[in-house]
């Protein structure tokens, strides 16, 4: 993204006051610990997010820890390499869901489709969907992997059309993570899948100041309508995107 000029202190406040419910706080680094969860979830509950992301590991400290909250427990398989194994992406999700995650961020095998093999990236997402029935699924398209419009859209459908309640950007593990560009494309694919059940976005990897939320809502409210967004339809995947919104929130008491 390109660096945007400091928002009005009023505006920084209304962009944080709208943003935190719908963050993913994540923690997603290699040397993670499970005091790293605990601070992680702590922060979570302090700032009511939508959810905890983490690794696999974590996912039973993290219920245990966000119990009682209304603060969700997201956990992410196939990442982030994106492969193409089907039954162990499976098996990995069963274990999340035993230990307790309500969500799964899943990593499209986009190499397939790059190569034109658009059949087993759909055949990942419906055998993950057939798995986590009644549990809300994120489908990561790694965006900046992908590069092409026409490639992005065309993983935004068929994620949508194999069974993702959102699309996600990015894993935040490559070079480019989430852009504007990629995420218009996203929402365009959203709104022309329509369909009963509504399907939401993702921004995730390199969001880390108030203008960027600021840039990615309103995006969002420009294409889907400004009552658009909402933890149900709208997330933002973030660590250290977190700190800033809370500086700018608690500007205003």
């Amino acid at each position: 993204m390109t660096a945007s000029a400091p928002l009005p202190p009023q505006d920084a406040i209304h962009v944080a006051r709208r943003a935190l419910p719908l963050l993913d706080l994540t923690d997603l680094g290699d040397a993670c610990t499970a005091a790293a969860i605990e601070d992680l979830c702590g922060k979570a509950r302090a700032s009511r997010v939508a959810a905890v992301c983490v690794w696999p590991l974590f996912v039973a400290d993290s219920v245990r820890g966000l119990r009682g909250s209304g603060v969700r427990v997201a956990t992410v398989v196939n990442f982030p390499e994106g492969g193409e194994a089907v039954e162990r992406t499976v098996a990995e999700t069963r274990a999340t869901l035993a230990d307790g995650a309500d969500e799964i961020d899943l990593v499209l095998p986009y190499r397939a489709l790059m190569r034109g093999d658009a059949a087993s990236a759909r055949a990942m997402v419906e055998a993950v969907r057939a798995a986590c029935v009644g549990l809300l699924l994120k489908v990561i398209l790694e965006t900046g992997e992908l590069g092409d419009p026409a490639l992005i859209a065309q993983a935004s459908r068929l994620s949508l059309e194999a069974g993702a309640d959102f699309i996600k950007t990015s894993t935040g593990k490559t070079a480019v993570s989430a852009t504007l560009p990629a995420a218009e494309i996203m929402l365009d694919a959203i709104r022309a899948h329509g369909g009963e059940r509504p399907a939401g976005l993702k921004v995730s990897g390199g969001l880390r100041r108030v203008e960027d939320a600021a840039a990615y809502l309103a995006l969002a409210d420009r294409i889907m309508g400004p009552d658009w967004v909402s933890p149900n339809t709208f997330r933002i995947g973030a660590s250290a995107l977190h700190a800033e919104l809370v500086r700018a929130e608690e500007a205003a008491r």
